[in-house]
């Protein structure tokens, strides 16, 4: 009676000096890997287990993370789904799993966090029996499983943290890409709309006065979205406002902007663009087109023109295969409208695009109308079409009247 006693209480000791020594190393806040090792080495040195294996679910697949007792081909032949409906603790007959008699399910909250496979343990030194060992490895278990998803939990939660201020942030960044202040006057209008697809989009427009008698006018779309777009947005707006203080020869622009998206993309960021610069003094519209969707141009009140001449997008080669710069002369008066691809590509339930012909009937339906009018139909003609599916890219309207 008094040896059983004695292994009683011995038994309590070690079981306590191993929760005293996991929660120890939980609160010193140890690597997830720390925290098997410790698992590992405290059942088997401390508590004397011979076989074991702790297999844990994650991403709908079994991993083994801890194993010791049998050879890797033993762990590799145990037919872990089969168990997965367990919720108590079975003994294995022989055949089931080679040389475990026990697997104990730790479960937390109802949910099923890992499968443990025990062998011998009724053998062990310390004197268990099947019953107390097995609950006290599922308690231990648990107890390293729960610390372990926490500290997963704590760190999503901090890279959720981060990955928030990095988009507000860029945010931010974004809203300085576009001009403060577009002219509105009875001789010359801009107007844009901008619809980001998520937070944080990769468009950009802009209106720079060159001088008394110049002006430019762009528009851009670069591949990829959220925080890396918007930063390669912002240097590419930098630079265009460097260089147009330096020259106003586009075929210049385009290639040092060229050259810059190459070299700071390595050659995997890419971006379609639209610059036009026009001169009241000579009536001309000079302009290159960089793979963008092409703008539409009203002439001197009748004639329509796409204004595709130019180059190829932007950061796939260097140098450029070709430059040509469009010319449009004689124009004493004008109306623009530049647009980037998630307006055309705007799907309905039937998986239609928006498409070229609905945007030129678009502007056709409110011809002679002020810019802002020319985006607001434009925005009300696509939400209509789209019958509520979503956008599949972000939405950039950039309108201009002018008249000498």
């Amino acid at each position: 009676m008094a040896e059983t006693k004695t292994i009683e209480s011995n038994l309590k000791e070690l079981e306590l000096n191993a929760l005293l020594e996991v929660t120890e190393a939980i609160n010193n806040n140890l690597s997830e890997e720390s925290l098997y090792k410790i698992y590992h080495f405290t059942l088997l040195a401390n508590l004397k287990v011979k076989k074991l294996a702790l297999f844990v679910e994650s991403n709908e697949e079994w991993n083994c993370k801890v194993f010791f007792g049998v050879t890797q081909e033993v762990i590799k032949s145990i037919p872990v789904e089969q168990f997965e409906e367990e919720v108590k603790v079975k003994a294995l007959r022989g055949a089931e799993c080679g040389d475990f008699d026990h697997i104990i399910p730790v479960l937390h909250k109802n949910e099923l966090l890992a499968l443990v496979f025990v062998g011998d343990i009724a053998e062990t030194t310390a004197g268990f029996s099947g019953k107390s060992a097995t609950t006290f490895l599922e308690a231990l278990t648990n107890i390293i499983l729960v610390a372990i998803e926490n500290k997963k939990l704590a760190r999503q939660q901090l890279e959720q943290e981060a990955f928030k201020k990095e988009l507000e942030i860029a945010k931010q960044v974004q809203n300085y890409l576009f001009p403060k202040n577009l002219p509105s006057t009875d001789q010359f209008e801009v107007a844009a709309y901008y619809q980001p697809h998520h937070n944080v989009g990769g468009d950009y427009y802009d209106y720079i006065a060159i001088d008394e008698d110049q002006f430019l006018l762009c528009i851009a779309d670069v591949s990829g979205k959220g925080v890396p777009a918007a930063l390669m947005m912002s240097n590419f707006q930098a630079s265009l406002h460097t260089l147009v203080r330096q020259t106003n020869d586009l075929t210049t622009i385009v290639s040092e902007l060229n050259h810059q998206i190459k070299f700071s993309g390595n050659g995997e960021i890419f971006i379609t663009f639209f610059v036009a610069i026009y001169s009241k003094s000579e009536n001309t519209l000079r302009y290159v087109n960089c793979g963008h969707n092409p703008p539409l141009l009203q002439v001197n009140g009748n004639e329509d023109i796409e204004l595709t001449i130019g180059t190829t997008v932007l950061g796939m080669f260097e140098p450029l295969p070709f430059k040509d710069m469009g010319l449009i002369e004689n124009l004493e008066s004008f109306y623009l409208f530049c647009y980037t691809d998630g307006l055309n590509e705007a799907i309905n339930m039937a998986e239609e695009e928006f498409g070229e012909d609905r945007i030129m009937k678009g502007i056709k339906s409110v011809e002679n109308s002020r810019p802002g009018e020319l985006n607001h139909a434009m925005m009300e003609a696509v939400n209509e079409f789209r019958q509520g599916q979503d956008y599949r890219d972000d939405v950039t309207l950039l309108s201009a009247k002018f008249k000498s």
